[in-house]
């Protein structure tokens, strides 16, 4: 007997994948749930406009917190006096040389000296420069520090050109403002203010005005030396603009000790400074590393702040996205197997599902990007803050895109893989 084979069985061709395709379905879906896809939009919006501007935020924080003050910090110590009773302000620049070489003396102690204002304190002394008397021509506001020739070695700044004030340069503070114009014949500025009033020249030797027509000689320029409010270095007030004055006077005591003697060389100025017979108390000796510490606090707790609006607002979008494309998947569970029964494969409904958070990502981040730069108009007008970098806009969308595709994957992929007989028993 003889068999007559049968013809193969002609199986359907398997639709190609066509991503544009569910393009149109989708935006039927969606115009049927407007509220709950315009809720996932708006969520996306106000996390792309807010987090946008909070990570640039956290940037400058960070950015204020590893500002370079340009001195020798974990060798530095700042001691402040409280008299029981005034001393004769005549008097003032003698106490303060009696008391600088008994610290000075102290086994330890590189050098010391006392200065009006130092960085991180609360005090801030500025005064306008001008290449012509009288505060003509160009003009630069500056900080304006005093002290005797041992600044420098205590701070640790380094000369780029120039010399430093010599000993019989040292005025009497008192003296010098006692007269209507005071007559500073020396002065030493940093690599800042050198730029501003002489750009591409050497500024030693150069001619100042400080107050009114007294002249006063440029004999040294120093790299870093900023404003006692670091942020006036970055654009404020002071400009990044800063001298120092040959003038003993009043003000803080500073001192520069040999590594890992701080605290016991603290203790033992305290003792020296205390024990002068005058009725004097010091009220502060702290490490000038404390001192940072304590004047970046607020700046830390912001970034550690919107460190955590920025994960919160994140994690809400996420589980928004999350929760939505769950419930639609529970939604549309007849269609998903109508769709499998017709041939489609679990690639295709993975990418149906991730194509429609796309829209919905891409329309809020669309917005949000928007929103992000009209908000970082207004932080610039009401709070004088920076301008938003433009390379934040793409790293913010990108980010947001990747957030949309990881979130909606879980409830994407238990989608595609529902059979069609499950589906439609469902």
């Amino acid at each position: 007997m003889t068999t007559i084979p049968m013809p193969a069985p002609i199986s359907a061709p398997r639709p190609a994948a066509r991503p544009l395709a569910d393009l149109m379905p989708i935006l039927s879906t969606l115009r049927r749930h407007k509220i709950a896809a315009g809720l996932i939009v708006l969520e996306v919006a106000l996390s792309c406009a807010i987090v946008t501007n909070a990570l640039h935020l956290i940037q400058t924080r960070v950015q204020a917190l590893n500002t370079d003050s340009g001195l020798v910090e974990s060798e530095l110590a700042v001691l402040n006096l409280r008299a029981s009773k005034p001393q004769p302000p005549e008097r003032t620049a003698g106490i303060v040389a009696e008391d600088l070489a008994r610290v000075r003396a102290l086994p330890g102690v590189k050098s010391a000296t006392v200065v009006n204002q130092i960085v991180y304190g609360n005090n801030s002394n500025n005064s306008g420069v001008s290449l012509e008397p009288d505060n003509k021509g160009i003009r630069v506001v500056a900080a304006q520090y005093a002290a005797d020739e041992q600044m420098l070695p205590t701070f640790g700044l380094k000369l780029l050109e120039g010399r430093n004030f010599t000993a019989d340069e040292i005025l009497d503070n008192f003296q010098a403002f006692s007269v209507a114009e005071p007559k500073i014949g020396q002065i030493i500025i940093n690599r800042v203010m050198a730029d501003k009033l002489f750009p591409g020249r050497s500024a030693v030797g150069k001619t100042i005005y400080i107050f009114g027509s007294s002249p006063s000689t440029v004999v040294g320029v120093v790299d870093t030396l900023t404003h006692t409010q670091l942020h006036r270095a970055r654009g404020g007030d002071g400009g990044g603009g800063a001298m120092i004055l040959p003038l003993r006077g009043g003000g803080a005591y500073v001192i520069r000790t040999e590594p890992g003697r701080l605290d016991a060389l603290i203790k033992a100025a305290t003792t020296v400074l205390e024990d002068g017979g005058r009725g004097r108390v010091v009220t502060q000796g702290q490490p000038l590393a404390s001192m940072r510490a304590s004047f970046y606090a607020q700046d830390r707790a912001m970034a550690w702040l919107m460190g955590g609006v920025c994960v919160a607002l994140l994690l809400v979008t996420a589980m928004g996205i999350v929760g939505l494309a769950s419930f639609w998947v529970q939604q549309r569970t007849r269609m998903i197997g109508t769709r499998r029964a017709l041939g489609a494969t679990e690639g295709q409904i993975l990418r149906y599902f991730q194509l429609e958070n796309l829209l919905l990502t891409t329309t809020g981040i669309v917005i949000g990007l928007g929103g992000a730069w009209g908000l970082s108009q207004l932080l610039m007008q009401s709070y004088e803050l920076p301008r938003l970098p433009w390379i934040y806009l793409p790293a913010g969308a990108l980010a947001l895109w990747i957030l949309g595709q990881l979130a909606v994957w879980v409830p994407a992929r238990r989608a595609a893989r529902l059979s069609a007989v499950a589906a439609l028993r469902a």
